[in-house]
């Protein structure tokens, strides 16, 4: 029970700063209010666990019904407390004065008439041929004929604009409903903002700041591989008491350091190909930071991960692309080996129906075909249909990577697969295959439990991602096969082997 209501208040947090972050300057409804219809099905599906148990199966009303109101409540929310939208002619006038200005920070018209013949001037009739602008509170909309390739309008626009204006605006170019791409510009507060953190000295505390979680990461997570070294050589189960009493020493931590080694492995290694990749591609991010967690006999693993802050746009959906796309394949990669051989070092024992798959004193790999195909090739003829695992420390490690990256590739919002469909289908597709994608991991969750964590998880994600700058230019044709290979591996790993490879790893049942 502890496990859920630290998990309920975690989530909590995180579903506010989300909340917080996406609509908190488009509405006046209390930023409260929302984060209570976004969470309310976890609160109800948290509730039920509480009151029933967590092996209680939710009935399918409790389970689908939040799951249906609560969208549709956050969207009345967010349009109840929309301001009021001033009105304007086709050749952009003044707002009428009976109506008020809906933000008084964002100025309807940020720039005057002389600025605005010098925009005009700005789109060559060869590239973009400018028709009308349209004066939104929080964006100037430049609305035309496209006439070259995406690319080379955005950057020709954009340098213009640029040479004009300086980093005023950030220069957005997007598709709009009718399929027709316009060009927004937004004021760029970010620029103003980098400049004060650089007189400040921010950057260099970041480091430090970054560094300091690091060595409480280390820290945390040797205490935790101590416990589960423990437990696994004592051979019991998270909920049962240990034989003796750990005492948090030097040696004691030694045991823990190869767990800790690993799994900061998977983690730094992750964040820093995101870190190289957006710093590639001129982004402003911030430097890695662990979340260090105190270990605890239902959360021994010391850490809840670790996430880089974005500071600036996306500049366009390739680099989207290869953002979301190389950090879920580097922990991927540094996860394997790890796995092998920790299941190499792992404990055979009889699979019964405790078993399951985030079990790890009594694991049950049958349920996911890559974790089947690699415990075969680990343990050979030891792994049969009627085995399940006590896993090894490092293996645990290794299962935490696989688990992060099929969460991350799950094609939702702000995680890794979210920004890979939106790079390779556009950004209303990728919400859409988002919304189905979290459906399915609904429905899924009806056959296996284990997966009811994800879907809530899932579904307090917003669906749809940021756009890019430039939004409309599309990937080419190795980035849609790389991108379509990502999903796959998610398919592998969420979805049991099929019984024609089961019989022919000999695992059948």
């Amino acid at each position: 029970m502890i496990f859920w209501l630290l998990l309920l208040s975690i989530t909590g947090l995180f579903t506010y700063y989300i909340v917080q972050r996406s609509v908190s300057s488009i509405t006046r409804t209390p930023i409260w209010l929302l984060w209570l219809a976004m969470m309310l099905p976890a609160l109800i599906w948290t509730g039920w666990i509480l009151l029933n148990g967590p092996d209680a199966r939710i009935p399918a009303t409790l389970l689908f019904g939040p799951f249906l109101i609560s969208p549709v409540l956050y969207w009345l929310l967010v349009q109840w407390g929309r301001p009021p939208r001033p009105a304007a002619d086709e050749a952009g006038a003044e707002p009428s004065p009976q109506k008020p200005e809906p933000d008084p920070k964002a100025p309807l018209r940020p720039i005057d008439r002389q600025e605005e013949a010098t925009l005009q001037n700005c789109f060559p009739w060869s590239v973009y041929y400018l028709q009308n602008l349209e004066y939104r509170p929080q964006a100037l909309i430049c609305r035309g004929q496209l006439r070259s390739s995406p690319e080379v309008a955005y950057r020709t626009i954009r340098e213009n604009i640029e040479a004009q204006f300086g980093d005023r605006f950030l220069v957005l170019f997007q598709e709009g409903l009718n399929g027709k791409p316009f060009f927004a510009l937004v004021p760029n507060a970010q620029a103003q903002r980098d400049q004060a953190d650089q007189a400040d000295g921010k950057p260099e505390r970041r480091l430090g700041r970054s560094l300091g979680l690091f060595a409480a990461t280390l820290l945390t997570t040797c205490l935790g591989g101590a416990i589960l070294t423990e437990r696994f050589t004592a051979g019991v189960a998270a909920d049962e008491p240990l034989a003796s009493t750990l005492s948090f020493n030097l040696p004691t931590l030694l045991t823990g350091l190869p767990y800790a080694i690993a799994i900061l492995l998977i983690l730094g290694g992750r964040e820093l190909a995101n870190f190289w990749v957006a710093r590639r591609y001129g982004l402003r991010v911030s430097y890695p930071y662990f979340i260090p967690v105190p270990p605890m006999a239902v959360f021994p693993f010391g850490t809840f991960g670790a996430l880089l802050q974005r500071r600036s746009p996306v500049p366009h959906r390739r680099a989207l692309f290869d953002i979301g796309l190389t950090g879920s394949m580097v922990s991927f990669l540094i996860s394997l080996p790890i796995l092998l051989w920790g299941l190499a070092q792992s404990q055979p024992i009889q699979r019964t129906a405790e078993s399951g798959l985030f079990r790890f004193e009594s694991f049950n790999p049958h349920g996911s075909l890559l974790l089947a195909v690699l415990s075969k090739l680990a343990l050979g003829s030891a792994f049969t249909a009627d085995t399940a695992l006590r896993l090894h420390p490092v293996a645990v490690a290794g299962c935490i990577g696989i688990v992060i990256t099929a969460l991350n590739l799950m094609p939702v919002g702000q995680l890794d697969g979210g920004q890979i469909v939106h790079a390779m289908f556009g950004q209303r597709m990728g919400a859409l295959i988002g919304q189905v994608a979290r459906l399915l991991v609904l429905l899924l969750s009806l056959v296996q439990q284990e997966l009811l964590l994800w879907a809530v998880l899932l579904f307090l994600l917003p669906a749809v991602d940021a756009p890019t700058l430039n939004d409309v230019s599309e990937l080419d044709n190795l980035r849609d096969f790389l991108g379509l290979a990502a999903l796959t591996l998610l398919v592998i790993i969420l979805l049991p082997p099929p019984p024609v490879l089961s019989q022919l790893l000999g695992i059948a049942g």
